[in-house]
């Protein structure tokens, strides 16, 4: 039996720059945290006293007789790449909803190929588990998405993250006190707005713009610096607020379909009730927004949005996780399948 435990994340600054037209020809970066909500991926290799092959539980319960069967487009689609032919029994569960803006697809693949590479009995690397999950994500599923939730979750903690031309990047943990991390962990309110959404469809319209936007990103990108300039400094933690309104402002432009109205509206009544800056989180639409707001007008804040669910954070480090590993159950399983098989083949 393997447990993954993946974080979700929040992206503060430079969205847009980690897709690959952007990057390729620009190069990219962004500033993200994980936090302490998870996505869960539990696998085993299937007892082979069933009448199916694998048996795989997320929103819907299949069991199916070939891997190809499979629905779920990344499950399946990292079994074949895995070349993984025994039945396997694959559960997800996530602390907080899928389509939300907190990087929860990436924190599933991460997950997914976290657990499926320790079945196999491989323990990687977390770099490497960020390039195979972009590998699934970008090449295998064709989705339209960048690459920062992919490295974020899967390294976990405070990062800046460089994306050179060639798709290479690297990792910076921002050296700031635990001091520091409580003061910026203390003026985060997150708060969902009851929208889902596909991050791949929203950011279609966003990529279509991209040649006619490329002032909001180079200024978005050089925001990803002045935010780990404040935050490593004694600068007034409240400027960190007022550059996350400012990257809204320019995120917002890209595409008509990041800040519907709805949308705009909540915003700007946090605005009134004493937010000093805020976002949408991930590529838009819907899913979570996130604000910056000193702790004394918390509860204002919070009384102008009361229609809206609070979710309490805490800032994390660890990025995925195994959280149970027991190869010797894998060993087993492994020999008991190859005897059952011998057995009903007649080798007797």
């Amino acid at each position: 039996m393997i447990i993954s435990r993946t974080p979700y994340r929040i992206s503060f600054f430079g969205g847009g720059t980690d897709y690959p037209l952007w990057f390729r020809e620009h190069g990219g970066a962004a500033l993200g945290v994980t936090i302490n909500h998870y996505c869960y991926i539990t696998c085993r290799f299937f007892p082979p006293f069933f009448d199916t092959l694998s048996r795989i539980v997320w929103s819907k319960i299949e069991t199916v007789d070939n891997h190809a069967e499979i629905a779920h487009p990344a499950i399946r689609s990292v079994l074949e790449d895995l070349g993984m032919t025994e039945g396997v029994e694959i559960h997800h569960q996530g602390d907080l909803p899928a389509r939300s803006g907190l990087g929860s697809s990436s924190s599933f693949t991460v997950g997914l190929l976290h657990a499926l590479y320790a079945l196999q009995g491989r323990l990687v690397s977390k770099e490497f588990l960020a390039q195979r999950a972009i590998h699934v994500e970008q090449t295998l599923l064709k989705e339209n998405v960048g690459v920062q939730d992919q490295i974020l979750t899967a390294f976990g903690g405070l990062n800046r993250v460089l994306i050179d031309q060639s798709g290479g990047f690297q990792v910076q943990p921002l050296p700031i006190s635990e001091e520091r991390l409580k003061e910026l962990e203390s003026h985060l309110l997150l708060l969902y707005t009851g929208v889902a959404r596909t991050a791949s469809e929203v950011a279609e319209s966003q990529l279509r713009t991209m040649s006619n936007r490329s002032r909001e990103l180079h200024e978005m990108r050089q925001m990803v610096d002045l935010a780990a300039d404040i935050l490593t400094s004694e600068a007034d933690i409240a400027d960190f607020g007022r550059l996350l309104h400012e990257t809204w402002m320019l995120k917002r432009q890209l595409s008509d379909k990041i800040a519907p109205a709805f949308v705009d509206d909540i915003y700007a009544r946090a605005k009134a009730a004493g937010a000093i800056g805020g976002k949408l989180l991930g590529a838009g639409g819907g899913g979570f927004m996130l604000f910056f707001v000193r702790p004394e007008d918390h509860e204002k804040v919070l009384t102008a949005l009361a229609e809206l669910l609070v979710v309490p954070i805490e800032l994390e480090r660890t990025g995925t996780q195994l959280i149970h590993y027991d190869p010797r159950h894998y060993s087993q399983t492994s020999r008991r399948r190859r005897d059952y098989r011998r057995y009903t083949n007649g080798d007797r």
